[in-house]
């Protein structure tokens, strides 16, 4: 599946895609320096208390973001984005030159661990994590071939500690197994099998699945218990398009339609 091949039947995706586009053109365009690749000797007991590697005690630096962000904000305001967007950006971007507080804090604010305040919230969350993710992009790589998935099986992100925007179905029938989608680190982990990955409900009584014809092997996952859902790609082979959360934003609409609740936050509620 290709994302044109995608847009071609989701034509009233066009719009978030060429913004998507747009953002993504422009943070290639900006020097970005990658994060270390930490000791991982100094996380083994972090790690096995669940405590996700941007939370713990091994140092990960992200006060380079900072500067990345504010040139992608400033970058975006002067081009040329579609209306209520374009507002946005310059009103984020005016905030920003004003703002004199130490280095680090958009991304203490993006961890949830500053109180720092925005006029355009989902704006900056989208543009920062933009940012963050590419930083990391080395880190989140070694990281998944250096930790053992079976000492996880948590339900949030190993990375960051947010829970799962998607999740994956991989491998035949029998032996299949689930993978856990982070939308704002783009990390993705193993997880058990069934049970719901938000309240962590195993009733299959109260699990269900809602499939929707023509959506490429999407589908809405949900529990019965806490109306969560997750929207999970049933295949292999077009994670880039099928996993990037912004090609399915009309799952969320069907599933919040019917009553569900969409528990990870989402970077496209701009």
């Amino acid at each position: 599946m290709t994302l044109d091949a995608w847009l071609a039947t989701h034509p009233y995706l066009q719009s978030v895609s060429s913004l998507h586009a747009q953002v993504e053109k422009t943070v290639s365009e900006l020097s970005i320096v990658t994060a270390p690749i930490p000791n991982w000797e100094n996380y083994i007991g972090d790690y096995l208390d669940g405590i996700p590697l941007l939370r713990s005690s091994v140092p990960v630096d992200l006060a380079p973001t900072e500067i990345m962000a504010r040139r992608l904000v400033q970058r975006l305001a002067s081009s040329s984005l579609p209306g209520s967007v374009a507002e946005e950006v310059r009103t984020l971007d005016a905030a920003l030159h004003c703002e004199t507080d130490p280095p680090r804090r958009i991304a203490a604010w993006l961890l949830d661990e500053s109180t720092f305040t925005s006029e355009c919230p989902g704006l900056l969350r989208y543009l920062g994590w933009t940012v963050v993710a590419r930083y990391l992009s080395q880190v989140t790589e070694a990281f998944a071939n250096w930790r053992d998935e079976e000492q996880w099986l948590r339900n949030y992100c190993p990375t960051c500690g947010s829970p799962p925007a998607m999740a994956q179905l991989v491998g035949a029938d029998q032996g299949r197994q689930r993978l856990l989608s982070c939308g704002f680190c783009r990390t993705r982990w193993r997880y058990q099998r069934t049970g719901c990955p938000f309240c962590e409900n195993e009733d299959d009584r109260s699990l269900a699945v809602l499939t929707i014809e023509g959506e490429g092997g999407l589908r809405i996952a949900y529990c019965g218990s806490c109306k969560g859902y997750i929207k999970t790609y049933g295949g292999e082979g077009s994670e880039t398009v099928l996993l990037a959360d912004w090609t399915s934003v009309h799952l969320d609409v069907i599933a919040c339609d019917r009553g569900l609740k969409r528990l990870a936050a989402s970077l496209y509620d701009l």
